[in-house]
């Protein structure tokens, strides 16, 4: 029989994304229309001064149509007999695989209110990654070596998938 479990983790208190959110489309359509008002000045009446802020109104909002999928996010943690896929979803229509990890290869893991959490995060050279959304959650972190490099992998699962995680990480992994 497998082991599946899958997570999706949404942010708690998510007043202030949504807000930026709001505002993210509001200036993207005032910085587009505003492009698109002094770029038609510019057919008649060029001058280099214009031609910067109509670039920099159009560049504006281009980087928010790009920027505001980032305010609504959630993670989605699938466990498989052992492998933990990772997956960052924005706004509910954008899925990117973040990656895949067996668990039987971590050299710790643990709760970050540990202390083991505080030794391997002030080692050198680690890289971490916070694929979590709630301070406050249930945090857990997987501390692996991989071509010679120190990863960190910080994440937030229910208490369910913590236990079946539990079951598959080798004898003497799991630091409470």
């Amino acid at each position: 029989m497998d082991n599946f479990k899958e997570d999706v983790v949404v942010r708690r208190n998510n007043l202030l994304g949504n807000v930026l959110y709001v505002l993210c489309w509001v200036f993207l359509v005032v910085f587009g229309f505003y492009g698109l008002m002094l770029l038609q000045v510019l057919m008649f009446a060029f001058s280099i001064p214009n031609l910067l802020v109509t670039l920099l109104s159009i560049a504006a909002a281009v980087s928010l149509f790009f920027v505001k999928d980032n305010f609504k996010v959630e993670f989605e943690y699938a466990f498989t007999n052992g492998v933990l896929d990772f997956a960052k979803v924005m706004r509910g229509a954008r899925r990117k695989e973040l990656g895949s990890m067996n668990v039987a290869n971590v050299a710790a893991a643990g709760h970050v209110a540990h202390d083991s959490f505080r030794k391997f995060l002030a080692m050198k050279d680690v890289e971490r990654k916070n694929w979590f959304l709630n301070r406050d959650g249930n945090l857990f972190y997987f501390y692996y070596v991989k071509e010679n490099k120190k990863h960190m992998i910080i994440i937030e699962p229910s208490e369910e998938m913590e236990t079946m995680i539990r079951r598959y990480l080798a004898a003497g992994v799991y630091q409470g």
